[in-house]
């Protein structure tokens, strides 16, 4: 727990001492001054930009995680049992090549589909921690179902294997484990390519751009989006639902990466291309389609995207009108995971105004809203200490006049 305690600017600073690196070398290296460096190694500047973050973790050659208190350590213990589901899951997928262990006949893939539905429904509330408990076992049973059967089905169970593989690479970015989220996406890229699913491949591409971010690859990760944009091209133009909303997914994850890398005119293309994709959906004229893939792409999403890509960029004044324009029955039908990241940029919006009461309202939303995600999330934390130090030297100043006036010592 005093590990949880210190500071990320104690923890640039240790990483920079064990490379022997002087502060104006890391300044140079992230674009900032000495006096910046120093400044956020004394805890004078929060970091609460993900891409900063990023960038400094990979000029100090560590994972971003190094650097901003995960792994997640819940205070109860019953809550840092997610360790045990993830070992778990680590044991299943390094022997993904090997003859599955598995009691019985395992059922058919139309039964494990309808398995993911309550994954489905843990994801959208944010809840990580239950996600875990239940993936080593679907793990193991699809794996069955692929060594058993043939043809379609063969192909179904290494589809739900990638699906699973996806739950895992979620969860394990929320709660902080860089061994799990690396081997999840290697086994969905592996098992996608079986799974006879063109789609599917691009979600692991997808999941694959998503991990660039942590060495702040930029430029890398818009050409991994752009590739698998290209590899289901076809199926988007024939309208595809599926391929439409993987399609619009991938070019939010490409407005973030654009964003992120300082390129204003290609995140707005980017945001307007999923709009594009988002109005096709709302367009589509015919049953409801099974999210197979787990994409929560919608026009909702895209409104909350375009709010969140103006922060990556800095600009919270444009951010704050984009959320007034915002049509709140859109956003509210979100789930809560994405309701409560957006709650949680908000904040930041809001502080970077100047209004910490809004500011502090939109975190207290974002943790309501979706605590486990927000509890642990490293901009949620930084927010919140933001406001507490701002509001610590504001009551300081206040006592200070009131001293003066009262004709105090200091």
């Amino acid at each position: 727990m005093l590990e949880e305690r210190e500071s990320i600017g104690k923890r640039v600073r240790r990483a920079r001492l064990r490379l022997g690196m002087p502060q104006a070398d890391l300044a140079e290296a992230v674009g900032k001054s000495q006096g910046w460096v120093s400044k956020v190694e004394k805890g004078l500047i929060e970091l609460d930009r993900a891409n900063m973050i990023n960038r400094l973790a990979a000029a100090l050659h560590c994972h971003p995680n190094d650097l901003i208190e995960r792994p997640y350590v819940a205070g109860r213990a019953s809550e840092n049992q997610w360790h045990v589901s993830a070992s778990a899951i680590l044991r299943e997928l390094r022997r993904y090549d090997l003859t599955p262990v598995f009691d019985g006949d395992p059922r058919s893939s139309g039964e494990l589909w309808r398995e993911t539905e309550r994954l489905h429904r843990l994801r959208d509330a944010a809840a990580n921690v239950a996600i875990l408990k239940i993936l080593p076992d679907l793990l193991r049973e699809a794996r069955a179902l692929a060594e058993t059967a043939s043809g379609h089905e063969r192909e179904e169970a290494f589809a739900i294997y990638a699906v699973a593989c996806k739950f895992t690479h979620t969860a394990a970015h929320a709660l902080g484990h860089p061994e799990l989220i690396a081997m999840a996406c290697e086994r969905a890229a592996w098992s996608a390519r079986l799974s006879g699913d063109p789609v599917m491949v691009s979600v692991a591409d997808w999941m694959r751009v998503w991990d660039m971010w942590a060495t702040a690859d930029w430029d890398d990760a818009l050409a991994l989006s752009d590739k698998a944009l290209k590899s289901i091209e076809a199926e988007y133009r024939q309208g595809d639902p599926l391929a439409v909303r993987a399609w619009g997914t991938l070019q939010l994850r490409a407005a973030v990466s654009a964003a992120r890398a300082g390129s204003r005119s290609q995140c707005e293309e980017r945001i307007q291309h999923a709009r594009s994709a988002a109005d096709r959906m709302d367009g589509f004229d015919g049953p409801p389609i099974f999210d197979r893939h787990s994409l929560t792409f919608s026009s909702g999403n895209v409104q909350i995207h375009a709010i969140s890509v103006q922060l990556e960029m800095g600009d919270h004044e444009t951010a704050l009108r984009l959320d007034e324009r915002a049509d709140p029955a859109k956003v509210a039908a979100l789930p809560n995971s994405r309701r409560g990241h957006h709650s949680m940029d908000l904040a930041r919006a809001w502080l970077w105004d100047g209004n910490r009461d809004k500011a502090l309202a939109c975190l207290e939303e974002a943790e309501r809203i979706a605590p486990q995600l927000v509890r642990n999330h490293p901009i949620g934390r930084a927010t919140l200490r933001k406001i507490v130090y701002q509001e610590r030297a504001g009551t300081r100043e206040k006592l200070r006049r009131m001293s003066d006036r009262f004709h105090l010592d200091g």
